[in-house]
C-alpha cells in the first residue's frame, strides 16, 4: 500500500515538474530575443594586459603564426567565404542574425535553457529513499546533474570566468599578431555584420566556442550533442558573415580548448563533488542543534529528503577563501526559543494568511523554483538586459558577467555555510498550520539565498552600472522580502542574507577596481 502511494505521489510530482519544465522552456526560448547586432561603441583594444582569473598571463598558452594574407592558402579562405555569400540559405541567414549579438550573451541564454532543464530533483525510490546524481554515469537515472541553486552559481561562474580568461588571452594576440581582418584584405567581400576594427587573428568567437564547449561537457556531460551544435554554428557564422577566415575561428577554438583544461582542473579539485555529504554527517547536523538546545530542520518532503548539499559552504571559489567565509559568517539567528523567533514566526505566519496582489505578484516574479534558470541565473538575465543596453564589446560583456557570477558563487559558498552551520528550521516546520505561497527549499532557513544572491548581485551591479545602483538595491531588497512574503523565510533570514550577500559581493567589486579594465 505504501509503495501504491509513492507511486501515485511520484506520477503527480513529475507531471508537475513536467508542467514547470514545458512552462520554464517557453519562456527561456522566448527571452532569447533578437538583439541588435554587437556593435560596441569601445573595442578595448587594450584588454589584453587586463588581470584574468586564472591565467598567469594573457600569453601563458602559445598561439600559431597566422599564415601571411598574401599566401594562396589564405586567398583559398577568403573564397570560401564568397562561396558560402553566394549560396547563402535561409538557416544560415538565422544563425548569423542569432550569434551576431554577441557570443558572450548567447552562450550566456543557453546556460541559462541547460540550468532550467536539469533543475528538477530526483524523485524517490519506492523503499522511500532518494537516487543522486552522479558524474561519473551521468546518463544514469537520474541524470547528472540537479542544477539546484548552489551548482546553477557554480556553474555560471566557471563558465563566465573562463569565457574571461579566454578573451584576455585572444586580444592580447590580436594585437600581437596584428592580421587584417578578410574585408580588410579584399574589400569585394560582403560583411553582413557590423565591421570591427581589431585584428581578426584568432576570431574571439572561435575561442569562445572552444573554451565554452570543455566547461559545458563537464558541468552537462547529457547535453553534449546540443552544445557541439552550438558551437559549430558560432564558428560558421563568422566566417559567412565576412568577419574571419576559418584559420581565425580554428586558431581560436584550438585557443579556447587550451585555456578550458585551467578550469576544468580547478573544477575537479574545488570540493563540489563531496558537497552531498551522507547519512553520518545528516544525523550530526541535527545532533549538534539539538545539543545546543536548539530545534533542528527537518526535511519537509514527504518522504524526507536528504538535505541539499550540506558541505558546499567548503567549496573553493575564485575570490572568496575558506577563512573568508568563516569571517563573513553572519551572527546566529533568534534562538527557537526566543521571544524574537516567535515575534517573526507570527509575522511569517500573517503573510501566509493576509497575502496581497501586489505581495503574490513579488513572490510569483522571484520565485526561481523547479525547472527555472534558479535565482544566479535571473539575475543574470537581469544583467544581459542591462548590458546590451551599455553596448559592450565581447572582453568587457565577458569580464563582467564573470565577476557578477564568480561573486554569487561566492554568495552560495558563504550562504550555505550558514545554513548548516546554524541548521535553523523553516518557519512550517515550527508552524505546521503556516501555509506557504511557493516551494519550500530542501535545506535549513537561515539566511536566505535568494537574499544571499540578491545582495550580491546588486552591490556588483551597481558598481559597473552606477547610475542605476538604487534600482538594483531595490530589486534585491524586493528579491529578498518575496520569502518572507511566501512565509518560508523569516525576517532575519532576508536581512541577514541581503548583508552576507553584499559583503561576497564586494569581494567581486575590489577585483574589478584592480584589473586594468577600469
Amino acid at each position: 500500500m505504501k509503495n501504491n502511494i509513492y507511486i501515485f505521489l511520484g506520477k503527480c510530482f513529475l507531471m508537475t515538474l513536467l508542467l514547470l519544465t514545458i512552462s520554464c522552456n517557453k519562456e527561456i526560448v522566448e527571452s532569447n530575443q533578437q538583439y541588435p547586432q554587437l556593435n560596441p561603441a569601445n573595442s578595448d583594444q587594450l584588454a589584453g594586459a587586463w588581470k584574468p582569473i586564472l591565467l598567469t598571463s594573457a600569453d601563458q598558452f602559445p598561439l600559431d603564426v597566422p599564415v601571411l594574407t598574401t599566401t594562396s592558402a589564405y586567398k583559398a579562405e577568403i573564397n570560401e567565404i564568397k562561396s558560402y555569400q553566394a549560396n547563402i540559405t535561409a538557416d544560415q541567414k538565422k544563425i548569423i542574425q542569432y550569434w551576431s549579438a554577441g557570443g558572450v550573451l548567447r552562450w550566456n541564454e543557453i546556460m541559462q535553457t541547460l540550468v532550467a532543464k536539469h533543475n528538477r530533483p530526483p524523485y524517490q525510490n519506492q523503499d522511500g529513499t532518494y537516487p543522486a546524481p552522479s558524474s561519473a554515469n551521468p546518463f544514469a537515472n537520474p541524470q547528472f546533474p540537479f542544477s539546484n541553486p548552489p551548482f546553477a552559481a557554480r556553474a555560471y561562474a566557471y563558465v563566465s570566468a573562463a569565457q574571461y580568461d579566454a578573451m584576455v588571452a585572444t586580444w592580447y594576440y590580436k594585437q600581437f599578431y596584428n592580421r587584417s581582418a578578410p574585408f580588410v584584405v579584399d574589400p569585394s567581400i560582403q560583411v553582413l555584420i557590423p565591421k570591427s576594427t581589431l585584428p581578426s587573428y584568432p576570431s574571439e568567437d572561435g575561442v569562445l566556442a572552444g573554451i565554452t564547449v570543455e566547461i559545458l561537457k563537464l558541468l552537462f556531460p547529457t547535453e553534449i550533442a546540443f552544445i557541439q551544435k552550438k558551437a559549430d554554428e558560432q564558428k560558421l557564422y563568422r566566417i559567412i558573415s565576412g568577419a574571419n577566415v576559418r584559420s581565425d575561428v580554428e586558431a581560436g577554438a584550438a585557443l579556447g580548448k587550451k585555456i578550458a583544461a585551467l578550469f576544468t582542473a580547478k573544477a575537479a579539485g574545488d570540493g563540489a563533488g563531496a558537497a552531498i555529504g551522507n547519512q553520518a554527517l545528516w544525523t550530526q547536523l541535527e545532533t549538534t542543534a539539538i545539543s545546543k538546545g536548539e530545534m533542528p530542520w527537518k526535511s519537509l518532503d514527504l518522504p524526507a529528503r536528504p538535505p541539499m548539499l550540506p558541505l558546499f559552504g567548503n567549496v573553493k571559489s575564485f575570490l572568496m577563501t575558506p577563512a573568508d567565509v568563516v569571517a563573513n559568517r553572519p551572527v546566529p539567528p533568534p534562538s527557537t526559543k526566543s521571544v524574537q523567533f516567535f515575534t517573526e514566526l507570527k509575522e511569517v505566519k500573517n503573510y501566509s494568511e493576509n497575502a496581497t496582489r501586489e505581495n503574490m505578484r513579488i513572490v510569483t516574479f522571484w520565485a526561481d523554483g523547479v525547472g527555472t534558470y534558479t535565482p544566479p541565473g535571473h539575475w543574470n538575465a537581469i544583467a544581459n538586459a542591462e548590458f546590451v543596453q551599455q553596448n559592450y564589446s565581447e572582453v568587457r560583456w565577458a569580464r563582467n558577467l564573470a565577476l557578477l557570477n564568480i561573486a554569487m558563487m561566492d554568495a552560495a559558498i558563504s550562504c550555505w555555510d550558514a545554513k548548516y552551520y546554524y541548521f535553523n528550521p523553516r518557519p512550517a516546520q515550527v508552524d505546521t498550520s503556516i501555509k506557504t505561497l511557493t516551494g519550500i527549499p530542501n535545506f535549513p532557513a537561515y539566511v536566505s539565498g535568494h537574499s544571499t544572491f540578491s545582495g550580491a548581485a546588486s552591490v556588483f551591479l551597481s558598481h559597473v552600472i552606477p547610475a542605476k545602483a538604487a534600482q538594483f538595491d531595490a530589486m534585491a531588497t524586493e528579491a529578498s522580502n518575496s520569502r518572507l512574503y511566501g512565509a518560508i523565510h523569516y525576517r532575519s533570514d532576508c536581512e541577514k542574507g541581503l548583508i552576507l550577500g553584499k559583503a561576497a559581493g564586494n569581494f567581486a567589486v575590489n577585483r574589478a577596481k584592480t584589473d586594468g579594465a577600469e
